[in-house]
């Protein structure tokens, strides 16, 4: 299919006022100006609205905790165990939950989600479409990362149940500690490969699980708030040579100097809500960008159900009514998203060999009121 006269954001350079997008089989095809289009065979005409790619919320919980359900919705949390990297998001999400369609008519068309943090090491996280009804078709990765957790969220879960961790000593050093036995059962494993006289190590699932982090392949998404709690994911994440997000990062823009020294990335958020407890007390919608003006890149989450996920654009209005650029409000939920979160090989941005997944609107996105007016996953129409 083709779609001509768009002024499309590609957010691979600067937008094209006039141009037009082939795609097929689920995949951009071609993207340019209308000057360079030959053959307008099965075209439909944007009329000049402006065309973005789908936008993505980089840390959310949807189809983990299901809409307008309790306990028997709820398979986001594993609280028995504080250490559960062996958990896997693609075991737990239900796509029939309505919230998919809400996200998509809004065109949030990729989503990360997975466990929440209520352990210090919670599980592996996935990449997903939000239409379909198989999670397995869905998929843009099953393993997109693990997730860890600092600071108030595991020590009030576990402080109720009287079990370790009740501080934040306690949380690092469970983490460490998980960290260190995959790091010893990793070096036993791959000696027992080049030494026929070894025996591989007895099987550990959470050891194998983690092995994915330990190697570089994957990333740490480390849920944290305040800045100390950044900190220590920082120390913990160089001390194991792990490539590492922090999510929240919600007193990042106190120390955002820092922060960029250390070449951190950050997901951002939820900003469009109460300051909840007390390790969000400095949660500052100009954060973003104050964090921006240090020159780290961003991208912003809602959270959901924090936020329902179809105001992610909304949320990014906040941001840029704060004082972040409104280009750069657009890569938070797009190009910048899809980097941090390692899946920029498939969306992000409207390039040949993309995902076919975009918007077409005729307001400014980030506006209240404003709705896109077709939505396309994979090349088929949504809305």
């Amino acid at each position: 299919m083709l779609i001509i006269n768009a002024h499309i954001f590609t957010m691979e350079g600067e937008p094209i006022e006039n141009g037009f997008v082939r795609f097929e089989d689920g995949r951009f095809t071609e993207v340019g100006p209308m000057e360079q289009l030959t053959d307008k065979t099965d075209a439909f005409d944007a009329e000049g609205r402006s065309l973005y790619p789908g936008f993505i919320d980089a840390h959310c919980h949807l189809g983990m905790w299901e809409d307008g359900l309790g306990f028997e919705g709820d398979d986001g949390n594993e609280d028995t165990d504080p250490v559960t990297p062996q958990l896997r998001a693609v075991d737990a999400v239900n796509p029939m939950d309505r919230c998919f369609s809400e996200a998509a008519m809004a065109g949030v068309t990729t989503v990360l989600t997975g466990p929440g943090s209520a352990n210090p090491i919670g599980g592996q996280w996935l990449a997903m479409k939000t239409s379909g009804r198989r999670i397995d078709e869905m998929l843009v990765t099953d393993n997109a990362g693990m997730k860890f957790a600092f600071g108030e969220n595991p020590k009030n879960n576990y402080h109720d149940k009287s079990q370790s961790p009740t501080t934040r000593m306690a949380t690092a050093a469970i983490i460490r500690e998980q960290l260190k036995k995959a790091q010893n059962y990793m070096k036993d494993l791959d000696a027992s490969l080049t030494d026929d006289e070894l025996d591989e190590p007895e099987f550990d699932a959470k050891c194998e699980a983690l092995l994915p982090l330990l190697r570089r392949e994957k990333k740490a998404f480390i849920h944290c708030h305040r800045a100390d709690d950044i900190f220590t994911a920082v120390r913990i994440a160089k001390e194991f040579g792990l490539d590492y997000v922090i999510v929240h990062c919600t007193e990042g823009w106190m120390v955002a100097d820092i922060l960029k020294a250390e070449g951190v990335n950050a997901v951002c958020g939820p900003i469009l809500c109460d300051r909840s407890k007390p390790e969000m007390r400095n949660l500052n919608t100009a954060g973003m960008a104050k964090m921006f003006e240090e020159g780290m890149e961003t991208a912003l989450c809602t959270d959901h159900p924090v936020i329902p996920i179809q105001y992610l654009p909304l949320c990014a209005g906040v941001a840029v009514g704060a004082g972040l650029p409104w280009y750069e409000g657009l890569k938070s939920i797009t190009v910048n998203a899809a980097r941090i979160a390692g899946i920029a090989d498939r969306v992000g941005s409207v390039a040949p060999g993309k995902d076919a997944d975009f918007t077409l609107y005729s307001a400014d996105p980030f506006l209240p009121y404003s709705r896109p007016d077709k939505v396309f996953i994979l090349g088929r129409e949504i809305v």
